[in-house]
């Protein structure tokens, strides 16, 4: 019997060596600098150019379409497992206590953005691929790594694929935790937008908090004009000192600066974060506003802030299988001539539609003078927990772990792995280790990714080899 941790730890220097050419490439999505060659700007593309790069020099067959997505493939058949990952990563925002793109191994963790979301695992995948085909494992189905480049936006490269590419017959997305998720629930947001217009005694000039949609708001920033600012400022550091917030007061030239931090997290996970947005909105209902300003701190401060669950809006739901429906306040900005913007993101199970959820918001924000209408819309995805896909990546998983009380469940973020009706996400972070995805200071343990390689070697293994 093949000793996979033994085959893994073997791959483990030349695994983290590529690891840190991948993190090194700042490859955030950036429209502004798209091109003709760098259709999502020149770091997606550019991190795609090295995998592929990399994959050609192990010898794989290698694709590479529009410039947004390619593959790595091995093995022949009539069938296609695919293993879909993603090599585009969230903007690394503030807080870090390192260069986000210059990767260090710290107390056995392997920090860096994409870490763990999703280079860290994707590779791990991938060099499971690679020992097998070294190893010289026969294959009697085809195996296709499949590298996306806008998974954390709108899925641009995967569409790409499944526009030009036939569908496979299984696999999985290393993008999420062990066991194995089979079921990840839908996906729906709603933009709202208002009118600019300051009708108080003292005025919103600015409020800004998100950067995505799908990220829990780490920072806030506002600037008001006020009758007295050493009062809002001595009210503002009271405020700090009594809630799970920093930031800081000062007066400039355009007006008194508020500045707040609270804790990043995934959109899809919205009770684990601090959203600074919401808590700004809190504590700004104690300034004398009015008019769309007013309407537009009111309703996040009372809509929004510390309620994850839509409880507010009536809409609390919960599937047996699929677990809570869950609300993300993600983006949050409003200039006083312009206008205001949000973005709310919710993951919802079946048994609940994008309409129920939108019939709930529509009515309370248009009592604050605040329109809301639909924008993304992708619905639960479930496979069996008896399919023969998920016992075998389950085994797999329990034969290297000897976690032999896991089981599969399904998760709030959306993967890859739906787009395959016969597809789920599997790995890699591992059901005791913290969920830095999207944080600051993002990792995953050195240990657990090697480990995750062993796990992926025995899966495809099990799932393609003739032995």
């Amino acid at each position: 019997m093949t000793d996979w941790m033994e085959k893994a730890n073997a791959q483990k220097d030349d695994y983290l060596k590529d690891l840190t050419t991948l993190v090194k490439i700042p490859s955030v999505r950036d429209d502004s600098q798209a091109t003709a060659d760098a259709p999502l700007g020149s770091g997606p593309a550019k991190a795609l150019h090295a995998f592929l790069e990399m994959a050609k020099k192990d010898g794989f067959r290698t694709k590479n379409i529009d410039n947004v997505v390619g593959y790595a493939e091995w093995g022949e058949g009539d069938e296609t497992v695919a293993i879909l990952a993603h090599l585009d990563v969230m903007p690394a925002g503030n807080g870090w206590d390192s260069d986000p793109f210059d990767p260090i191994i710290k107390d056995g963790n392997f920090i860096g953005r994409g870490s763990s979301d999703d280079k860290g695992p994707g590779l791990a995948a991938y060099y499971a691929l690679k020992t097998l085909k070294d190893m010289g494992v026969k294959f009697h189905k085809k195996v296709r790594f499949v590298a996306g480049t806008d998974e954390e936006n709108d899925w641009t490269g995967m569409t790409k694929y499944f526009e030009t590419e036939p569908m496979p017959d299984l696999g999985f997305s290393p993008d999420a935790e062990f066991p194995v998720y089979n079921g990840e629930k839908g996906m729906f947001s709603i933009k709202l937008d208002i009118a600019g217009g300051n009708e108080g005694d003292d005025v919103l000039k600015s409020f800004k908090s998100g950067l995505r949609f799908n990220m829990v708001p780490r920072e806030a920033d506002v600037v008001v004009e006020v009758e007295d600012n050493q009062a809002v400022m001595d009210a503002y550091t009271d405020f700090l000192d009594n809630n799970p917030v920093t930031g800081e007061a000062y007066e400039d030239k355009d007006g008194l600066h508020l500045e707040m931090i609270g804790k990043a997290a995934h959109g899809m996970e919205p009770e684990k974060g601090i959203n600074s947005g919401t808590y700004m909105a809190k504590f700004l209902q104690q300034l004398k506003l009015g008019g769309n300003a007013k309407n537009f701190v009111d309703y996040i401060a009372n809509y929004l802030h510390l309620d994850d669950r839509m409880k507010g809006f009536d809409g609390a739901f919960t599937d047996d299988v699929m677990g809570d429906l869950t609300m993300n306040a993600g983006i949050m900005n409003f200039d006083g001539q312009k206008g205001g913007h949000l973005d709310m993101n919710f993951r919802f199970p079946k048994g609940i539609t994008p309409d129920d959820i939108l019939n709930k918001v529509k009515p309370v924000a248009a009592d604050f003078n605040i329109d809301a209408h639909y924008d993304t819309f992708h619905a639960p995805h479930f496979v069996s927990p008896d399919d023969p896909m998920v016992k075998t990546l389950m085994k797999s998983y329990i034969d290297v772990t000897g976690d032999k009380d896991a089981k599969p469940e399904c998760i709030g973020g959306r993967t890859f792995g739906q787009l395959i009706d016969n597809g789920v996400a599997f790995g890699a972070l591992m059901p005791d280790t913290p969920n830095t995805m999207h944080q600051a200071n993002e990792y995953q343990p050195v240990d657990d990714l090697v480990k995750s390689m062993a796990i992926y070697m025995q899966a495809i293994h099990d799932l393609v080899a003739d032995e």
